[in-house]
């Protein structure tokens, strides 16, 4: 069974129309369906990005030195395993 679509409403300036218009006119498609196909692809590049992590090489190499080598836990981070432990139980 077909999911029930909703509805979008938007207000646009008259040139962001014909902008629009003549966009859709050349893919052969509806406006409203150029527009739910260019939000949907705007929505899941979004999503992408808040998803992904992007690091310089330099950092890259920064962050694989520190997981090869990890420096030695500090006084604070001794007392916060500490509190875990005892609270959840051994790591």
């Amino acid at each position: 069974m077909k999911a029930k679509s909703k509805r979008i409403e938007a207000r646009v300036k008259p040139d962001t129309l014909v902008l629009v218009q003549r966009a859709a006119e050349l893919q052969g498609s509806s406006v409203s369906e150029f527009v739910v196909a260019a939000a949907e692809k705007a929505a899941r590049r979004a999503l992408e990005e808040a998803s992904t992590v992007r690091l310089s090489v330099e950092d890259q190499r920064g962050f694989v030195e520190l997981l090869l080598n990890p420096p030695e836990p500090t006084p604070a981070m001794e007392r916060a395993r500490a509190a875990h432990e005892a609270l959840i139980g051994p790591v």
